[in-house]
């Protein structure tokens, strides 16, 4: 898992990380069981504060996308499907909506950007 950061962004680093954390484990890169690296190896790796990776964890933690374990680690966990598959779902419709306020400025119409998604849909 590569996560890349930018001090220059307006994104907070715990943000970026935090979407980062959670885009792997919509895109099943991470699944359910698997570690999280410990908050201060990946801290040192990022190159971040301790606390920076603490506030994703724990963010993460309270989002249902990660579970702790005292002394043992910060584990992946799928216990709540339906946050996940709401999630993904919100991911697609945010690039939706811009892919319609694109369309609309370029006067397409919604039949032909309807038609333009069937066949893009079915070359995959």
């Amino acid at each position: 898992m590569k996560i890349l950061i930018s001090n220059t962004s307006d994104v907070p680093l715990y943000q970026q990380i935090k979407d980062q954390l959670k885009d792997a484990i919509l895109r099943e890169e991470l699944v359910e069981g698997d570690p999280l690296p410990s908050i201060r190896a990946f801290a040192n790796d990022l190159k971040v504060s301790v606390l920076t990776v603490r506030r994703v964890y724990e963010e993460l933690e309270r989002e249902g996308f990660v579970t702790s374990q005292v002394g043992i680690g910060t584990f992946v966990t799928a216990g709540n499907l339906e946050l996940l598959r709401d999630s993904k779902r919100r991911v697609v419709e945010a690039k939706m909506l811009d892919m319609i306020a694109t369309a609309k400025t370029l006067k397409i119409s919604k039949d032909e950007l309807n038609e333009m998604m069937n066949i893009l849909y079915e070359e995959d």
